[in-house]
């Protein structure tokens, strides 16, 4: 894969966003290069009890390579201490996909407060979530949720977001562990609906203690979901895919930094395709997996 100088890079936070009746303010970070213009904006879903100050592997290189990240601290956050038994727990899927919006429909006000109101494209803006940030990005990429008689629920998507990807994104909700079941009953997506062009991204040792499926599980996102679709699968990556949430983290079961910088440039690669800035990385990783040694592969449709 041909590789571009990245850049110095520099964040903001925290900035509000408007977010009424939520409960919990809602804040972000903004990460973003020191110089260019017409900047593609990612907008970041973080996993479970994660914030706005995790992922720095990937969004700092994402930053560099020409991006501008805006992250949200969702109510999950382990900052904010809501637990499964907490009543609020139930609806917090709803919210997360809430932030997105708000976040989305205030993204002028929140690169205005950082200063990159000129700097920006705002006809180039793409969605990226991993694990639970992988559904809430889904939703806003087409997906929807079956409620409890197999009917997908409403529409989230929003028409500023033109491309996506989804990091170790929870597949369908029929062979959930009876844990998830019970706690997580919105985890049933519904991909026929995800029609706008987006990466997926799966572990081939991502075993999930919430579903009895093995890694496949991980790749429903895209067999199930209408073409334009592009996976790419590790073959040796956990649920961490090497320490994406960052370096030291506890959580992380794979270590391996070359691993996250796959997947980072990856990502930038697909996006600058899909956004129509460039097409000429994502092509040459293409043509590099055709001659790999098997460690990651690309399918497309």
């Amino acid at each position: 894969m041909a590789s571009r100088p990245l850049g110095q890079i520099v964040s903001v936070k925290p900035i509000p966003v408007p977010a009424p009746g939520r409960g919990i303010d809602l804040k972000v970070k903004v990460t973003a290069p020191r110089s260019g213009q017409h900047l593609p904006v990612i907008v970041f879903s973080h996993g479970n009890a994660w914030s706005l100050d995790g992922y720095e592997p990937l969004v700092a290189r994402w930053a560099a390579a020409g991006f501008v990240v805006v992250q949200p601290t969702h109510l999950d956050s382990r900052r904010n201490a809501i637990g499964w038994n907490d009543p609020r727990f139930a609806t917090i899927w709803r919210v997360r996909i809430a932030d997105l919006h708000a976040i989305l429909d205030n993204l002028g006000d929140v690169l205005a407060r950082a200063d990159l109101e000129t700097r920006v494209d705002r006809e180039r803006i793409a969605v990226v979530g991993h694990s639970w940030g992988a559904q809430t990005a889904g939703a806003i990429l087409g997906a929807r949720v079956l409620d409890a008689d197999g009917v997908p629920g409403e529409d989230f998507t929003h028409s500023a977001v033109s491309a996506g990807a989804l990091i170790a994104a929870a597949g369908t909700g029929d062979t959930l562990t009876p844990f998830a079941a019970e706690n997580l009953p919105f985890m049933k997506p519904d991909f026929s609906t995800m029609a706008t062009p987006a990466l997926v991204i799966a572990g081939g040792k991502d075993q999930s203690q919430l579903s009895t499926r093995g890694p496949e599980w991980f790749t429903d996102a895209y067999h199930l979901s209408p073409a334009p679709k592009s996976l790419l699968t590790i073959a040796e990556a956990e649920h961490t895919m090497g320490g994406i949430a960052g370096e030291g983290v506890a959580e992380t079961t794979d270590e391996d930094p070359a691993r996250v910088v796959l997947l980072a440039d990856a990502i930038s690669a697909y996006l600058r395709a899909a956004l129509g800035v460039d097409d000429a990385e994502w092509t040459a990783l293409r043509r590099t997996t055709e001659d790999g040694d098997g460690t990651w592969s690309i399918a497309s449709k």
